[in-house]
């Protein structure tokens, strides 16, 4: 099952998408944050209880191979690992790179942001 995805522009905006994916249903643990800044993508994880990709959705060789890769290489990497096809992933690390943040939904068949 291919992630859904929502790019966003403004902070407060995605909160409020991601209460309602929670009243809707979703659970916490299949809702991601991504975004280009690490501090920024730290605190909306933090505001909204979102989930990073971590090792537990990478796995090690690639959570390894991602200490040294760029941040757009690591999140492209990220992207790939939870569904995405490569070319979606460069098409969304391009918008991160423009200071935006991605909002990815897993294993849901469909939702409304």
């Amino acid at each position: 099952m291919r992630p859904l995805f929502k790019v966003f522009h403004n902070d407060e905006t995605m909160e409020k998408s991601i209460g309602k994916l929670r009243k809707d249903g979703v659970r916490d643990e299949d809702i991601y944050v991504l975004s280009h800044d690490n501090d920024h993508e730290r605190r909306s994880r933090k505001e909204t209880d979102a989930n990073k990709i971590g090792v537990s959705e990478t796995g090690v060789g690639t959570a390894l191979k991602n200490v040294f890769r760029s941040k757009g290489d690591t999140l492209r990497s990220k992207m790939k690992e939870i569904g995405f096809e490569a070319d979606k992933a460069d098409e969304l690390e391009e918008e991160l790179d423009k200071g935006k943040s991605l909002l990815v939904v897993t294993n849901q068949e469909r939702v409304e942001f």
